[in-house]
């Protein structure tokens, strides 16, 4: 049997421990701390952006991969209008978050990373969408953090000329704490509503969006310097304005 199977074999609940939760033992933080030194950005509050009204099923048939982009950029309230469709805190209570997306259990165990190349009122660089607060974290990076990306990405030249890319990073331990091994399954599926949130939101502001599943696990890892004992990344998306024709 190849590792996939085996996999979806193995987390079939008739193989899963007792979970953390079911053992008393306490949740882990429903955000990550802010990094140490990290420089807090207060984002525009999404309310602000105007868009012209569109039906959802507009959305849908126009929407497709964009790989090419034009020279105009996303502005922060743009970004700022993203990040809230693709990770937004609706509401915030005793042990629990309600976000702009579906998540299993209501543990959204993803973060948000961005690699900024082209954004009105941004320096380029790494940051983190802090959620609650509805921020960015500035992260320290390599010059060439650009280049980097798009070798880590085997070589995708678009993650250069995008407006920015979303790197959404899982945390198992917020997802397994209630799910055991089997939450590792709704991390993926917690990705997937992410990305279809920003195909669509990117398409009402006349935006394109490229998904990607090829990249390289360890170089992402370490561009981010992640902990590969507590995170990992599991999804990527760039971000542009489209090509006027």
């Amino acid at each position: 049997m190849g590792i996939g199977r085996d996999f979806m074999n193995r987390t079939r609940y008739r193989f899963l421990e007792e979970s953390e939760q079911q053992r008393g033992l306490p949740m882990p933080p429903l955000q990550w701390p802010v990094e140490p030194g990290a420089a807090l950005i207060d984002l525009p509050h999404p309310s602000g952006l105007e868009i012209a009204p569109v039906s959802v099923r507009e959305l849908i048939e126009q929407r497709t991969s964009v790989r090419r982009y034009s020279a105009a950029r996303l502005s922060l309230l743009e970004l700022s209008y993203l990040l809230w469709c693709t990770q937004g805190v609706k509401e915030v209570g005793p042990g629990y978050l309600l976000r702009t997306v579906p998540s299993a259990g209501a543990r959204h165990a993803l973060e948000a990373y961005l690699i900024v190349n082209s954004v009105q009122g941004l320096e380029a660089g790494l940051y983190r969408f802090v959620a609650v607060g509805h921020r960015l974290a500035r992260l320290k990076a390599p010059a060439d953090l650009g280049q980097r990306a798009v070798a880590a990405c085997f070589g995708q030249s678009f993650v250069g000329t995008s407006s920015a890319t979303f790197v959404w990073v899982a945390i198992p331990h917020r997802m397994t704490w209630r799910y055991s091994e089997r939450g590792y399954r709704y991390l993926h599926l917690d990705a997937g509503h992410a990305c279809q949130n920003l195909y669509l939101a990117a398409e009402a502001i006349g935006g394109g969006v490229c998904a990607i599943g090829a990249f390289d696990d360890d170089a992402m890892a370490t561009l981010l310097d992640l902990d590969p004992d507590e995170q990992f990344v599991i999804y990527l998306a760039t971000v542009g304005k489209k090509v006027v024709r």
